[in-house]
């Protein structure tokens, strides 16, 4: 038998054919990248050598992957996040002194985390804090590939296999108005008493609004929704100051100031804040303590779980 050849590829032309392949560009590679086209084109062909394939297909109109570019792409990916999970351990070891923490939220989740998140880069300011506010499916999605270390959100309705999950507080769906509004005198709502009152909701796809939507499936409601937006904050000012009705979670609104959050009398109102990571992978450190933060701070004012 023919002795096994030793195989001699490195990382940075793994990196290199994968940014090509994305972009289809040597030199928008090249430029992204900070290196030259050449030595882009070379590391790729010695790489190509190595594996005695073509991976590119180089015309004078462009390049494409060839089929069995395409076929070693997923492996490239996942080798590189590999070797990126090897340096996030040596990061940790280092007690947080550098590194990065990728955060995923929705819309409706995010105004309860500036509290933690100021508390975290005060602490660690050598860590890099990356926010991403996508809907919840993108989030799933996003943390599934592993390009999050953690998901924020209100409890799904939908299962994902991979992802693990976990509640960290208790809460409900409530209507928000101003300070002024006449619905302030009510110490609970129904949906029929909101009928009368001009609405400014969460835009559809939005966390609130699903469990809103969820409520008044197949009720002859007639509400008069004037606005929609998926940008709370925004959301918020707009109600200030107005006779506009939203409803958003108890919890997001509980820190704002000039709104009032009135719980709702109504079934299916159920929205537990939760955080999601992907099951059975590395957890850095920085995840583990921005959850400890989280729940330290409890800056909703409703009890949270002993997840830590």
């Amino acid at each position: 038998m023919h002795p096994k050849k030793e195989r001699k590829m490195e990382l940075r032309q793994l990196k290199y054919f994968v940014k090509v392949a994305e972009l289809l560009s040597f030199s928008e590679a090249s430029r992204q990248l900070n290196i030259t086209q050449s030595t882009i084109s070379q590391q790729i062909k010695q790489l190509e050598d190595e594996l005695q394939v073509s991976l590119l297909i180089r015309t004078s109109h462009g390049v494409t992957v060839s089929d069995m570019g395409k076929a070693f792409l997923p492996q490239a990916k996942r080798t590189l996040r590999e070797a990126e999970s090897c340096i996030d351990r040596i990061h940790d070891v280092q007690q947080l002194g550098v590194g990065e923490l990728n955060i995923g939220t929705t819309p409706t989740f995010t105004p309860l985390l500036r509290e933690t998140v100021q508390q975290f880069m005060r602490r660690y300011p050598g860590v890099i804090v990356h926010i991403f506010c996508y809907p919840m499916e993108t989030l799933m999605s996003m943390l599934d590939k592993q390009e999050i270390d953690l998901a924020l959100s209100y409890k799904s309705t939908s299962a994902y296999p991979n992802i693990e999950s976990h509640i960290l507080f208790d809460n409900q769906l409530a209507v928000i108005v101003d300070e002024s509004h006449p619905l302030t005198q009510h110490s609970s709502l129904r949906l029929s008493d909101l009928e009368k009152y001009p609405m400014a909701l969460p835009a559809k796809g939005m966390q609130a609004r699903n469990a809103f939507d969820r409520i008044i499936d197949g009720k002859d409601y007639r509400f008069n929704i004037c606005f929609e937006i998926n940008e709370v904050n925004l959301l918020m000012d707009v109600v200030r100051g107005t006779r506009l009705v939203t409803l958003l979670s108890e919890a997001t609104a509980k820190r704002m100031a000039g709104v009032v959050a009135i719980p709702l009398d109504q079934q299916g109102t159920n929205m537990e804040g939760s955080f999601h990571v992907k099951r059975d992978v590395y957890r850095k450190n920085a995840t583990k303590e921005f959850l400890r933060m989280l729940c330290e701070n409890r800056p909703y004012g409703l009890a949270m779980m002993n997840l830590l």
